[in-house]
């Protein structure tokens, strides 16, 4: 049993290694968009010019929200309080679903207000971006976060339902900590 729990941490190690690598190149990808705002809006006349939708504001107070169910959901876990995991997965992925939706709702907002993704000023252009790309992330977290949901149906190892557990962990809370910059770059930036 405790060489199976070893040979199990063992297999895990290189899988969350990949993770890391993808969570840098992720951070590249959005630091290299945030650059090229940076370039792009270096004087005046490329402002967004262009007042947030309340909306991002309330996705950003649902993603922090997410994060805090599945922080309780990965303690749950380690206590071997598995009905409370599986509840706060699913409160998790509900949220991550109002964080999707919110999104997708100021992008709307957005079209409301003639700020469109082909725009003669590509600053606001960049909400677009930012906001898809993200989008995107959030997709896979979700996914990800199907198969930990899944994962707690079935009869896993506990070191297997950790592992799920932290790729998981690792995933979200770094899109979480990604739409809060991504979040604050823009309000910064309004006009």
């Amino acid at each position: 049993m405790m060489a199976q729990l070893q040979e199990d941490k063992l297999n895990f190690a290189p899988k969350k290694f990949n993770m890391w690598i993808f969570i840098f190149t992720s951070f590249m990808l959005f630091a290299a968009f945030t650059s090229g705002f940076i370039v792009y809006v270096g004087g005046k006349a490329h402002a967004l010019n262009v007042i947030l939708p309340n909306s991002l504001l309330y996705s950003t107070i649902v993603i922090v929200l997410s994060s805090i169910t599945l922080f309780i959901a990965a303690r749950s876990l380690k206590r071997l309080m598995l009905k409370r995991q599986k509840l706060f997965l699913w409160i998790t992925f509900t949220l991550g679903l109002i964080f999707f939706a919110l999104q997708l709702y100021a992008c709307s907002i957005l079209i409301k207000m003639n700020v469109y993704f082909i725009n003669p000023n590509a600053a606001q252009s960049f909400i677009y971006v930012f906001v898809i790309i993200h989008l995107v992330h959030i997709l896979a977290a979700l996914l990800l976060l199907l198969n930990t949901i899944r994962g707690t149906y079935n009869n896993l190892s506990q070191a297997r339902s950790q592992y799920k557990m932290d790729m998981t962990s690792i995933f979200w809370h770094f899109l979480g900590i990604i739409w809060i910059y991504l979040y604050v770059f823009l309000l910064l930036n309004q006009y």
